[in-house]
Parts: structure tokens; C-alpha cells; sequence
């Protein structure tokens, strides 16, 4: 089962953002994500829908964080991407006949269903600005100067 990284993915380029001076396209955001503009848009309406992110139209126009993005939490985040499947694992059949696989799901579904909302929970507690604050003592660390083009070495 592949893994759904947009999670991920999209606190990645939200963190960018963050380091950003003005607003940074698409195609910017697709070349820190490894991925194709569209699917940045795509990713990006639902934050902007939940008053995220905010587009700009037009020359020198692009995505920047809506005012007050350092309180947004990671389940917010979460949430506006759709609630994708938080566990790649699960029972091998939903709706089984057999007794054994019966008792097999009901263990395993408490147990994902706990796991769940523990990390929904710990994604709750996690707010943006923890993670640039973090990225920043890692920059800081490093003696570094941030540049979105080369902010992706080791």
C-alpha cells in the first residue's frame, strides 16, 4: 500500500512559505515538493478555502500564509486536505464471513481506531509556528542563510 504524503508534503511548502518575502508561485512550491504545479494548486484550494493561504493573481503574484498562520495546528492542516488515511495498514477483509478473521478485525480495529486518535490528538498539539521556529534553529545551527533553492541539502 503506498504511503499518502500530502501531509507532508504541504507542511513542507508551507514552511517555505514561510521563509518567503512576497508570494511564491506554484511552480516555485511544485520544485520543493518534487511534484507538478497543478497538483500545488490543487493541494493549496483547500487551505486556501479553510483562509490558510490567500492567492495572488497576476505579475508577481503567487500563494503567501494568511495573517495569524503561526497558530494554525497540524490537524487543521489535516483536515483541510481532505482527512486522508492516517494508517497504510489495515484488517484484509471489511466485512468478513469467517469467526477467526471476525475476532481479527475487531482486535485490530481498536486498535487503529486508538492509534488514530492519538496522533490526531499530537497533531492537534503541533501548531505551524513550532515547526518554522524549528526550522530556524536548524538554519541558525548550520550557519546558514535561507534560499529555497538550495534549503534541501543534508
Amino acid at each position: 500500500m503506498k504511503k499518502d504524503s500530502r501531509l507532508s508534503g504541504v507542511l513542507h511548502v508551507l514552511l517555505h512559505m514561510a521563509e518567503q518575502d512576497g508570494p511564491a508561485t506554484s511552480a516555485t512550491l511544485a520544485k520543493a515538493m518534487d511534484t507538478n504545479p497543478v497538483v500545488v494548486r490543487r493541494v493549496m484550494s483547500g487551505l486556501r478555502e479553510q483562509g490558510y493561504v490567500r492567492a495572488e493573481k497576476g505579475h508577481g503574484g503567487g500563494w503567501t500564509l494568511a495573517p495569524g498562520w503561526q497558530e494554525i495546528t497540524l490537524r487543521q492542516v489535516y483536515d483541510a486536505l481532505g482527512e486522508p488515511s492516517l494508517l497504510a495498514i489495515g484488517n484484509r477483509a471489511e466485512t468478513p464471513g469467517c469467526l477467526v478473521e471476525k475476532a481479527v478485525n475487531a482486535a485490530l480495529g481498536s486498535a487503529f481506531r486508538d492509534a488514530e486518535a492519538l496522533l490526531l490528538k499530537r497533531l492537534g498539539d503541533v501548531r505551524l509556528g513550532t515547526l518554522s521556529a524549528d526550522f530556524r534553529a536548524r538554519m541558525k545551527s548550520r550557519a546558514g542563510h535561507y534560499d529555497m533553492e538550495t534549503a534541501h541539502g543534508s
